[in-house]
């Protein structure tokens, strides 16, 4: 017991500042680290303009933690064609069709909402398998079902994983990240999100010619691969530098600072800013009351008290980066991108595409032009920043959208008429559209929803901003095809639009710059936009 309080006490004192203030081996070099990690005017450039600049062991975790992504992306490309053979095999209605498909999105608010106290409980790492073995479950559940009813269960705890895994992520990248290169290496989770989309289609036209009771079932459980190969990955990954400070493991946190850092010297320091970070959180929670449980405030804490923080007495900075978070995954939802994508071939059918085996080569095409934008995207992330791309993103959605709208209208009302160059119009359209999702929306929100949560509050506030993601994805997924058949395709892509044109005011008044800042600088910015 008295070694425990000994750890507790020094919880709340960070290093002398005499171990911060100068690297006796190299102090000008570090000199120059200490203003970059700063945020200050000088700055060097870019760390993506040298390849130098991206520390390998960061790289190495973001990597292996953002592969856990796959997994939605697969199950979102795969379920675009599957449920054209599922249709087919179990004689489900169209209603059927949406239910299937989104539910997987409402069902991923479960975990979405579980994943925060799970990780500030077990950890960023261990919540990263718990989402890893949820999925592979579901998988294995859809992969063998016999049924409409069966395979809903399955897709409801493959939902459950999705929901784990859409919030940890991010969050555990961006807590291990450098300050500089955190843009770059938290939208690695988009990227592999678009890598598992072009797997799903792939997978689509590798089995579309299979017997159709069989081949669905493959391109579903075939998901069970990388959930496994994720799973195994989570035990060569380092746990999250912030988390071990919040339960008072210093010296580990550290060992994977000093990692993750230019030289030991930047490593204390950044040691230092986090444990002063949360020290000042925990000691704001003492001034509301709670001073008589110190004892849950290192090790013994689990995230209790952190939803009455964000939703019942929010600071006004806590309530702007909430409504900014909130913000930033609502629109990236009611962009519609993920029904265009679960639906693609119905949307390619609509623009004039009628064969099955050419649907599926065009589905490809799209998931690769997606693929390389979002890779584009997340090597600028970190030399413009969030918002010009968020910005440059959502106009370039609106133009798509509103021009997606304009070829299948006219479609509709050609009278049987298939001109060529509408239908090229219509498909370059919908590549345009996924691609300007892939600059702006699809990586930005996890880089932005993960960084700008203080720490105490991070990982439920993150999943909160999620579960919302989830709710508004869902929704658009199991209405996109009765709106359009109500309300047409192409009046559907004018409403999207106009959604588009809403983000984008969104984003130009209420979302500050994040680049170069540390993760316990950026609350000051949105404190700062109070005045």
């Amino acid at each position: 017991m008295e070694e425990n309080s000994a750890v507790e006490h020094h919880y709340y004192y960070p290093l002398p500042s005499s171990a911060v203030k100068a690297d006796p081996n190299n102090n000008d070099d570090y000199k120059e680290e200490t203003c970059a990690e700063e945020g200050s005017s000088h700055n060097k450039p870019s760390t993506l303009q040298g390849r130098s600049d991206l520390n390998k062991y960061a790289l190495g975790g973001a990597i292996l933690a953002s592969t856990n992504s796959i997994l939605l992306g697969y199950d979102i490309g795969v379920m675009s064609g599957a449920v054209l053979f599922i249709r087919q095999d179990l004689k489900i209605t169209s209603v059927q069709v949406e239910i299937l498909v989104g539910c997987l999105n409402v069902c991923s608010l479960i975990g979405s909402l579980a994943s925060g106290r799970t990780s500030d409980w077990i950890g960023r790492r261990y919540t990263i398998m718990v989402a890893a073995a949820t999925f592979l479950i579901g998988a294995i559940l859809m992969g063998l079902a016999p049924s409409f009813l069966f395979l809903m269960v399955g897709r409801v705890v493959a939902g459950i994983g999705v929901g784990y895994s859409l919030m940890i992520s991010p969050v555990y990248v961006a807590e291990l990240s450098p300050a500089l290169t955190r843009g770059f290496l938290t939208s690695l989770p988009e990227v592999f999100i678009s890598v598992g989309i072009l797997l799903g289609y792939v997978s689509n036209y590798a089995f579309s010619g299979l017997p159709n009771d069989i081949n669905w079932r493959l391109m579903l459980g075939v998901s069970a691969l990388p959930a496994v190969a994720v799973a195994l990955g989570v035990l060569a990954m380092p746990e999250s530098p912030r988390w071990l400070v919040v339960k008072g493991r210093f010296e580990e946190a550290k060992q994977i600072l000093i990692r993750t850092s230019e030289n030991k010297g930047e490593a204390e320091l950044r040691l230092t800013e986090i444990q002063e970070a949360a020290s000042a959180s925990i000691t704001n929670k003492d001034k509301e009351g709670s001073s008589s449980n110190s004892s849950n405030n290192s090790g013994m804490w689990h995230g209790q008290g952190v939803w009455k923080e964000l939703l019942v007495t929010p600071t006004r900075p806590v309530l702007r980066i909430l409504v900014a978070a909130i913000g930033v995954n609502f629109f990236m939802q009611a962009s519609g991108n993920d029904a265009v994508i679960y639906y693609s071939p119905e949307v390619f059918k609509e623009a004039g595409i009628g064969n099955d085996k050419h649907l599926m080569g065009v589905t490809i095409i799209m998931g690769t032009v997606k693929t390389f934008f979002v890779l584009i995207s997340a090597m600028f992330l970190d030399r413009f920043g969030r918002r010009p791309m968020l910005l440059l993103g959502s106009c370039g959605m609106a133009i798509s959208l509103f021009v997606l709208g304009f070829g299948c209208t006219f479609l509709k009302f050609s009278g049987g008429m298939k001109d060529e160059w509408v239908i090229v119009l219509c498909v370059v359209a919908v590549c345009a559209t996924v691609s300007f999702f892939s600059i702006g929306l699809g990586p930005t929100t996890w880089v932005y929803s993960s960084e700008i949560f203080p720490l105490r509050l991070r990982a439920q506030g993150s999943s909160l901003a999620i579960s919302v993601n989830r709710l508004v994805s869902g929704i658009v997924s199991m209405t996109f095809l009765s709106l359009s058949e109500a309300i047409t395709f192409g009046g559907m892509f004018f409403v999207l639009g106009g959604v588009m044109v809403c983000a984008t005011l969104f984003f130009y008044c209420f979302l500050p710059e994040t680049k170069g800042k540390n993760l316990e600088e950026i609350e000051a910015l949105f404190d700062d936009q109070a005045h």
